[in-house]
């Protein structure tokens, strides 16, 4: 089996606190980039993804990649896959 390094990529990305404020910030980040995201019946932040629905949990980050997808990720996945960039 043959070995493979992974490209780097700059991302964008915002974490979710859990407060309505940034719901709302990242319910407009995916608007513009055309992402369905809306809020469930017991009000939490819910994305479409290539993979279908699913829950952003507060702290989780959602990213949105280099095809413009975005789908949520969890923090610790996140601190040890990215970093920082100018």
């Amino acid at each position: 089996m043959a070995r493979y390094r992974k490209k780097p990529v700059v991302i964008e990305a915002i974490q979710y606190d859990g407060t309505i404020t940034s719901r709302n910030a990242i319910v407009r980040e995916l608007a513009a980039s055309k992402t369905p995201a809306f809020i469930g019946d017991g009000g939490e932040l819910k994305i479409t993804t290539l993979e279908g629905d699913h829950l952003v949990s507060v702290g989780d980050f959602v990213i949105t990649g280099i095809a413009g997808e975005s789908y949520p990720c969890k923090p610790e996945i996140f601190e040890a896959s990215y970093e920082a960039v100018e």
